[in-house]
């Protein structure tokens, strides 16, 4: 997370909750020197940018999904809190994977990644460095690891990331190919330098579409599944705590039955259209001049008319990414033995 300090980013850094800001000068000298070689234009862009501020997030934010955040925790938050500890066999990974359907709340796990151990967090698309920035690529991944080495620890997350490190071929722009293999490039360094706190973060709906050579240096990966009946409930009674509504425990339960199948951003959508029933009941005349209190509460009948009209959007190819993950661990341990 970054603190939201009066530094504009223009004259002087940004700076995370994990760095030191005793001895102001000296740091000054070092950032002038990580950043001497790169383009002041990107590094600007990537502050205003990439560089993304948010209210702190905790755990109890994402729901369900106990198992990931277990091993997050232990693998990735504690050794970016401790470095001193987790050295030697402790020493933690540098690029983790999470991949599994859309609408799972990768990019929160991100988030609260960079929360939690009190990191910068960066957050950009990998379509976005092959489209939006066409040309300018290379120079935006050094940028991007130089300016998070300087704001460090650092968490970057590269959401879509086999658009980015997809796998070769003879096709393949050379463009694209130069871009893979500075991203490469970069991770490597980031992985091997004592000093560097930066965690790289990969998400992806197709990990099985990621480069080899991308696969070794995420060497933690974790599915992240459609949430969970128990998962679902903690959702939409999350989201209808906000609203006016007079649904009982059994109807949140019922919903929670009838939603097998949908992904959190399924149930954002469902709880949208639910709560549009009262608005819809108010003739459209009366619109203008009806006071809140006069809007019904969201009851159970707004979600029953709903489910007809929003369904789970996750298809059932994008389910069977979790068989991905047990071939990949089976083929790294034929090749270690």
């Amino acid at each position: 997370m970054v603190n939201n300090g009066s530094d504009d980013g223009r004259s002087g850094p940004y700076r995370g909750y994990g760095n030191d800001n005793s001895n102001e000068n000296s740091q000054e000298e070092e950032i002038d020197e990580r950043l001497r070689n790169i383009d002041p234009k990107m590094v600007e862009l990537i502050r205003s940018e990439i560089m993304d501020r948010f209210q702190p997030l905790s755990w109890d934010d994402i729901a369900g999904l106990e198992y990931a955040k277990t091993i997050i925790k232990e693998a990735v938050v504690w050794p970016i809190l401790r470095p001193d500890i987790f050295t030697g066999l402790r020493k933690p990974p540098r690029g983790i994977l999470l991949f599994g359907p859309p609408g799972t709340g990768k990019t929160l796990i991100g988030k609260c990644i960079a929360s939690q151990s009190k990191s910068t967090f960066f957050s950009i698309s990998a379509s976005s460095l092959t489209s939006k920035w066409i040309g300018d690529g290379e120079k935006m991944v050094r940028a991007l690891f130089a300016v998070a080495a300087v704001h460090q620890p650092a968490v970057v997350f590269i959401d879509e990331i086999d658009s980015l490190l997809c796998q070769r071929s003879d096709t393949e722009h050379e463009s694209s190919r130069r871009l893979k293999t500075e991203f490469l490039v970069q991770l490597d360094g980031a992985a091997t330098a004592e000093d560097e706190r930066i965690l790289i973060v990969g998400a992806t709906n197709r990990p099985q579409e990621l480069d080899e050579a991308a696969r070794r240096r995420l060497v933690k990966r974790l599915y992240i599944p459609l949430p969970e009946r128990s998962a679902r409930i903690q959702i939409l009674s999350r989201l209808l705590n906000r609203e006016r509504n007079n649904l009982e425990t059994e109807d949140i339960a019922r919903i929670g039955d009838l939603t097998e199948g949908f992904s959190g951003a399924d149930m954002k959508v469902l709880c949208h259209e639910a709560s549009m029933g009262p608005i819809r009941c108010i003739p459209f005349e009366q619109l203008g001049d009806i006071a809140m209190d006069q809007v019904r509460p969201i009851c159970y009948d707004d979600f029953r008319l709903a489910l007809t009209k929003v369904k789970a959007s996750v298809s059932q190819d994008d389910l069977q990414h979790r068989s991905w993950l047990y071939l990949q661990e089976e083929k790294e341990t034929l090749l270690n033995q």
